[in-house]
């Protein structure tokens, strides 16, 4: 069919509520297909890439997943994906177009869904496994959707949703021989419905570092697009690879890299349900996996541990979901031989726009753009800065932000740039390095003070197993440097301490930049997904200051 108004363009879509929810044209930002592995026909699924043609180019005996309880084939993953697509349609209804929330932990099953989602020309919406009654009914409002495919461990909470918003009311459930006995009904054969390489194929939800989430709408060129440059690039994934990470498959990095790039280069990847440090290295060791994904905060744990496993397969590591401080990339490397590929991303472009290599990769740098993407700094006026220069971060490619009815659009996409709301600046060479993000930055006594760079010294310091440093509103100075501190193990705080780590800034960068408040906490709020909510401890730190004003009047 063709689009309501535009019969020059084709969708497969018969529900038609994403494309009536992408923003305006004009709010678009700027795409870029420089690269011939960039340009897609007009009609492709992605699945079809990604698991149909891997049995036409003989893969069908390879194992495509390990997994805890069993390890599952290509043509095993092909058929329990057709199966549960049969499901979909003949058995719950669903149509191209519809949305369909996926509820599991990293697994075989949820693989499954995902591809099977895609595969009937539907849009998968994968939450987080730790969300909530209240979080998913804001998503299944927001994105109207009806069905759902769930680990039956974790219904309890699509059931409380469905009372709340009477959404998500076509559930089927895995793991209890609900959905089992539905796909068993169905044949194992499935023709992939025909969509448009710019059908909506997922929404992605922000994970609120900044607060209200948003939904990010990604089409099934989108999804090879990050395949095409991430994985064929920077990672230079080949059949003979096994990934393992923490990631769930929710968050568009774990998407990446524990499902669509494997399966992109006809590699593998391990499913782990609770990816704790001990797990992954274990993972490492029992399937000789080749490439390493998660958090910084993880790689500091896995640093301390990793001297009590075979991690001699590994050959790429990457770090992303927070800036990557250059004391844990030494502390991987020393322990592993490794150095780690940072990498920044977004919600909004998919995956990871700026990353580096092997000899490429400059510890404390984020990297260069990756091809196919183009990334400059913008100064105070909008203006392109020179190199040196601090600013916003922009870049552009064959991805973009794309908000699901969303006025802040206008804020992200300016004059065709994806403007991530990160500082940084960019050196001769064309390495960007980072400093703030935009709210990070602490404006006290007239010096601009980076709260990450404040960050990255305390974590030089044995003491401090994590940190976060926020602007805390002061009468005098408009701002003073606050670090939020969680102790090593055994370390006792007090003020000895506090002056200790005060006098170690100090001595490590500029004296005006040391944290003048310090507060020893027992951890620090995150998103589910590991970053640290530094807006959740700026919020509170004003309303503090807004209390003591009160009570001194």
């Amino acid at each position: 069919m063709t689009v309501v108004g535009h019969p020059e363009i084709y969708t497969a879509h018969l529900d038609v509520f994403a494309a009536r929810n992408l923003p305006p044209p004009d709010q678009w930002p700027v795409l870029r297909f420089d690269l011939p592995e960039l340009r897609y026909p007009e009609k492709v699924n992605c699945a079809t890439v990604l698991i149909d043609t891997a049995i036409e180019e003989g893969h069908s005996q390879k194992i495509a997943l390990f997994a805890e309880g069993g390890n599952c084939s290509y043509l095993q993953l092909l058929q329990l994906s057709n199966r549960i697509a049969n499901t979909l349609i003949h058995e719950q209804g669903v149509v191209p177009g519809n949305r369909v929330l996926l509820r599991g932990l990293n697994s075989v099953m949820l693989c499954a869904a995902w591809l099977a989602v895609i595969k009937a020309g539907a849009i998968a919406v994968t939450t987080m496994p730790m969300l909530r009654a209240k979080e998913l009914g804001q998503i299944a409002t927001i994105a109207s959707i009806d069905h759902a495919l769930c680990d039956a461990r974790l219904m309890a909470e699509i059931v409380e949703t469905t009372a709340q918003t009477s959404r998500l009311g076509k559930t089927l459930t895995w793991g209890n021989g609900v959905l089992e006995s539905a796909m068993a009904r169905q044949p194992d054969t499935f023709a992939n419905v025909a969509t448009a390489a710019t059908d909506v194929c997922l929404l992605a939800f922000t994970s609120g570092t900044t607060g209200k989430p948003k939904a990010t709408m990604h089409f099934h060129r989108d999804v090879l697009a990050m395949c095409d440059t991430v994985a064929r690039h920077i990672l230079e994934t080949s059949d003979t690879d096994i990934y393992a990470g923490s990631p769930p498959l929710g968050f568009t990095f774990g998407l990446g890299v524990l499902l669509v790039f494997p399966l992109r280069f006809r590699a593998a990847a391990v499913m782990i349900e609770q990816p704790s440090a001990r797990a992954l290295l274990e993972a490492v060791q029992r399937y000789r996996a080749t490439g390493l994904f998660t958090a910084p905060t993880l790689y500091k744990s896995l640093a301390a541990m990793a001297a009590e496993h075979d991690i001699s397969s590994l050959r790429r590591c990457v770090s992303a979901g927070e800036q990557l401080p250059k004391a844990t990339s030494d502390a991987w490397h020393r322990a592993s031989g490794i150095r780690l590929i940072d990498g920044i991303g977004s919600t909004e472009m998919i995956h990871i726009f700026i990353s580096a290599k092997g000899d490429d990769i400059r510890p404390g740098a984020t990297g260069k753009a990756l091809p196919g993407y183009e990334a400059v700094i913008l100064d105070e006026q909008g203006q392109v800065a020179p190199a040196g220069q601090p600013g916003l971060l922009a870049v552009r490619g064959p991805t973009g932000c794309r908000y699901m009815a969303d006025d802040r659009q206008k804020e992200y996409v300016v004059n065709g740039w994806n403007v991530t709301g990160d500082r940084y600046r960019m050196d001769e060479d064309g390495y960007f390095w980072f400093e703030a993000r935009a709210d990070d930055m602490i404006v006290s006594s007239g010096y601009n003070i980076a709260g990450p760079e404040v960050e990255a010294v305390l974590l030089l310091h044995s003491a401090v197993r994590e940190v976060a440093v926020v602007g805390a509103p002061h009468e005098e100075r408009g701002q003073i440097v606050k670090a939020y501190v969680v102790l090593q193990p055994g370390v006792e705080a007090g003020e000895a301490l506090v002056k200790q780590l005060q006098d170690f800034v100090k001595q490590n960068v500029a004296p005006y930049k040391y944290p003048r408040a310090i507060e020893f906490v027992a951890d620090l709020p995150k998103t589910l997904t590991g970053k640290v909510q530094r807006f959740v401890l700026r919020e509170q730190e004003i309303a503090n200051h807004a209390r003591k004003r009160s009570s001194d009047v």
